[in-house]
């Protein structure tokens, strides 16, 4: 009787083992057949106004940018309230993968040279896989190539590394609906040289900033850096930037106020003399126009 009982119940066990099994199957097949849905174009292009964007080129993407900056706008009709004055930035980027890209560029402010790569971490997306913000890793350096004399730096001994700064930022970014997108950016300097024994030479900082989408091709932008004044012994103001972006086809044109005179960190981080209040606003605009070097079927997922 007892070997019956085990007979019998042997079919049953096979049965439900077989039957949990089929579950786990379709459970699998269903889970295979959700997407994962990334968010795209959080912002129009890789620049927010004076801070990086988590955008980056398309892979084998050249972009070229012109950023100017006309002078303050309270120095009144004799300077043409500022279009008198410039300063400009030319740059270029490239896209070598879906997550990294590189730039360099050359500003007349301060005659500097900069370079940066930044790289994709975390992508947001929603489905199969969630992840609520986009992260990317940016860091830069910076040469300014004045004649010492320019630069004040007085009678000390100053070697070429003097020139030289270094910027690691995170940029933590969500794109919340069509319509806004806000990203938060922690921030880490570094000056090789800084003007007194009392000035830091690692500066932290943070920045906030978005875009709100007013039609299909317009937005408006604008950012925010914070630096406490206890790292910094000269006067400073915190920059303060908003502009409006317009997409042209393969052009993005940037209409843009600010109390920062210079494009890249180290100059609109701890440089901006500017003040709102007091209208130290530079009116300025940017424009971008991508090539494209290589076809993006050449390149693996």
């Amino acid at each position: 009787m007892k070997h019956l009982l085990i007979l019998l119940a042997i079919p049953l066990f096979v049965t439900n083992i077989y039957l949990r099994g089929q579950d786990d199957l379709m459970d699998l097949l269903e889970n295979d057949k959700k997407e994962v849905d990334y968010a795209y174009a959080t912002f129009k292009t890789t620049r927010i106004i004076n801070s990086q964007s988590v955008e980056n080129p398309a892979p084998g993407v050249l972009m070229f940018l012109i950023q100017h900056r006309f002078g303050r706008l309270n120095t009144g009709s004799y300077e043409f309230f500022g279009l008198d004055q410039a300063t400009i930035r030319i740059g270029l980027e490239y896209g070598i993968t879906k997550r990294l890209c590189i730039g360099a560029g050359r500003s007349s402010y301060q005659k500097t040279f900069d370079g940066f790569l930044k790289y994709k971490i975390l992508l947001q997306s929603s489905g199969a896989r969630k992840m609520p913000v986009s992260m990317s890793y940016y860091a830069s350096s910076a040469i300014s190539t004045l004649k010492w004399e320019e630069m004040g730096v007085g009678e000390r001994t100053n070697y070429y590394s003097s020139r030289i700064s270094y910027t690691h930022q995170l940029l933590i970014a969500r794109k919340f609906s069509n319509v806004l997108s806000v990203q938060l950016m922690p921030t880490l300097l570094h000056k090789n040289l800084v003007a007194t024994s009392e000035d830091k030479n690692d500066i932290y900082s943070v920045g906030i900033g978005g875009r709100i989408k007013i039609t299909k091709r317009m937005t408006v932008n604008a950012e925010y850096f914070y630096t406490p004044a206890s790292q910094i012994s000269y006067y400073f103001n915190q920059p303060l930037s908003v502009g409006l972006e317009i997409e042209t086809g393969g052009h993005v044109f940037q209409l843009h106020f600010s109390n920062a005179q210079a494009f890249f960190d180290r100059g609109y981080l701890t440089e901006t003399h500017g003040k709102w209040t007091k209208g130290d606003i530079y009116f300025g605009f940017g424009i971008s126009r991508v090539f494209t070097l290589k076809k993006p079927g050449s390149f693996k997922k």
